[in-house]
């Protein structure tokens, strides 16, 4: 079975002469004329004001380029870092894979890469004509040059090539030709070989070292040949079980890399074959043949009944816990809650044989993926770390920031249907939940979990920095996520309501088919706006004792014997990534809305 992708976009329209655009566009009354003197002035003011802080004599970038591996994985062992880059593939094989099941494969106008091309040549010609005195003069040379040659290859796509709208690049073309130009960067461009050696920064004239180029470009190989092969794969199979495996990827793998391969946990066999691994085949083989006797038609009561006693049951081991009144193993208790929301949910997916086959097999398999996971979390790990924790810089800001958001959208959505909800009991709960979070600052939050939480907790039972985090950001952000759902889910009219209701759908029906898609649609521009901002909150971790990006850059390097007091171009730098991932992320965020026409009239 074939997926193919049509490109229903209409042809561009012919491009105007830059003399003409700038005309109607930007002097096209005296008004206009006023107010783009007016800004153009002060936006080469607020340039010039930046690079005079970039090329200061103040800012010595040796610092950043020296620490680049402490920004990015904080101080993870060198002999293996090996499981980074391995990592790091396995991302890119699933980035190549994602891009082929959903058939991402959008083209672009020979058009609109010329006025890009045309756009970044004028900005770096306008750099390198108010750049402060103290810029390197090879530096400035290099950037006229560049600037130049941007425009003289964007004049000839516009004006030599025939009808550049109607010419179109394929993706697999921009992939190609994108990761060549980072590559042959890599490979050409000196910007020096920095880093440390016994305890000692160095530093030698030349191009990126083989150890960072070579994995890099083997990295973007990957990537477009799992792509190349995903497209083929497409052809001749049907998508669906590939973005099933590839939904159930995103969602777990991560969790994985981090815990499984950065971590590497050092197993007790003897413990798992005598005590793990049994209790994950009762969980999962007991549980599953428990779902599958309850999924039968018929039996929504008795699984409502046995629901609410596995629940209290789930309840009284925690209770017990906090009192220390017998053992019992974490992932235990927190596999009893997991079994009791199951079991209560088994009459909305109650079905045929076939059916009940399949959320069993899917409960299986979730207990087996989620006792793993808690045992390789909660093994010893063999790395060897100067100084706890093993996950930080950009690698713990971008794990906790994914995690944050994959946690808090389920919870959001929930907390929002419990809102709108009809009956008093949800309603109450959830906006008393909602209120009380959003009127509490997030440091605050972060202090409760990672401080006072422990206090609460009973002999014996504790609670990692990290995971402390990771509650105190999903906590906080779902509160915001839901108020952000709700304002998709009032958008919703009633019609719709009753035309699930006539054609006989059930509420959880209704709302997983027909109201939530169209919530959520609407909602885009503002979910992504939350995701932007849990990512830049993540520097708060600083606070609580984390090691990220922000910390690192304000606190470790400038502590340096050799960097003292260099704060100001580790914070630009980590400025410019903070924006680089924010903006990447706000124009994937127009693209969906751009595929799934939201905010158009229909």
């Amino acid at each position: 079975m074939t997926d193919t992708t049509i490109d229903t976009a209409p042809p561009e329209a012919p491009l105007p002469s830059p003399v003409r655009w700038v005309r109607d566009n930007l002097f096209s009354s005296v008004s206009n004329t006023v107010q783009t003197v007016a800004f153009t002035a002060v936006l080469l003011g607020l340039l010039r004001w930046v690079l005079g802080l970039v090329f200061a004599d103040e800012s010595n970038w040796v610092s950043v380029a020296t620490n680049m591996r402490l920004l990015f994985t904080y101080n993870y062992p060198a002999e293996q870092f090996v499981r980074i880059w391995f990592a790091a593939g396995v991302l890119f094989v699933a980035v190549g894979a994602s891009f082929a099941a959903w058939n991402i494969n959008p083209s672009i106008t020979l058009r609109r890469i010329g006025v890009s091309l045309m756009g970044t040549g004028g900005i770096t010609l306008v750099v390198a004509l108010i750049t402060p005195s103290a810029t390197p003069s090879g530096l400035r040379t290099a950037m006229w040059v560049l600037g130049v040659a941007l425009v003289v290859i964007a004049a000839v796509v516009l004006r030599v090539i025939p009808e550049p709208h109607r010419r179109r690049v394929p993706f697999l073309g921009l992939l190609i030709g994108v990761s060549a130009i980072v590559c042959a960067i890599m490979w050409f461009v000196p910007f020096g070989d920095y880093g440390f050696s016994e305890g000692e920064p160095t530093a030698a004239d030349g191009i990126v070292a083989s150890s960072t180029r070579v994995p890099w470009t083997v990295l973007f190989i990957i990537m477009i040949a799992t792509y190349v092969a995903g497209r083929g794969l497409a052809q001749v199979v049907s998508l669906a079980p590939l973005r099933r495996a590839m939904i159930a990827w995103w969602v777990i793998g991560p969790a994985f890399i981090v815990f499984m391969v950065l971590r590497d946990p050092e197993f007790d066999w003897a413990h798992i074959w005598s005590t793990d691994l049994p209790m994950a085949a009762g969980f999962a083989l007991g549980g599953g043949a428990l779902i599958y006797l309850l999924a039968a038609p018929g039996r929504s009561d008795l699984a409502r009944v046995l629901g609410a006693i596995v629940a209290a049951a789930a309840v009284f081991n925690w209770v017990a816990a906090f009192f220390g009144w017998y053992p019992m193993l974490q992932k235990a208790r927190f596999s009893f809650a997991l079994a009791a929301i199951a079991i209560l949910l088994v009459p909305n997916f109650a079905g045929e044989r076939s059916a009940r086959l399949r959320v069993a097999a899917v409960w299986a398999g979730f207990m087996v993926v989620f006792h793993w996971l808690l045992t390789g979390i909660n093994t010893a790990s063999t790395l060897d770390i100067t100084a706890p924790p093993f996950l930080g810089g950009f690698v713990l800001t971008v794990s906790i920031a994914y995690y944050v958001m994959l946690a808090s959208f389920p919870l959001g959505v929930l907390l929002s249907l419990a809102r709108t909800s009809k009956l008093p009991i949800f309603r109450v709960l959830s906006t008393t939940y909602i209120e009380v979070v959003r009127g509490v600052p997030l440091i605050t939050v972060l202090f409760f979990f990672s401080i006072m939480l422990p206090l609460f907790l009973p002999s014996g039972m504790g609670i990692s920095d990290l995971a402390a985090v990771f509650a105190g950001y999903t906590v906080f952000s779902a509160a915001y996520m839901a108020e952000n759902i709700r304002g998709g889910l009032q958008s919703v009219r009633r019609g719709q309501y009753e035309a699930a209701d006539a054609l006989g759908l059930t509420t959880v029906q209704r709302t997983s088919l027909i109201v939530l898609p169209q919530a959520l649609r609407v909602s885009i521009p503002n979910l992504v706006g939350q995701a932007i901002a849990t990512f830049k909150e993540t520097s708060l971790i600083a606070i609580v004792g984390g090691f990220d990006l922000l910390r690192i850059a304000n606190s470790t390097i400038p502590n340096q014997p050799d960097f003292l007091g260099q704060k100001r171009p580790a914070l630009l730098f980590i400025s410019l990534v903070y924006f680089v991932v924010a903006y990447t992320m706000s124009r994937a965020s127009r693209n969906l809305e751009n595929r799934l026409q939201a905010g158009q009239a229909r």
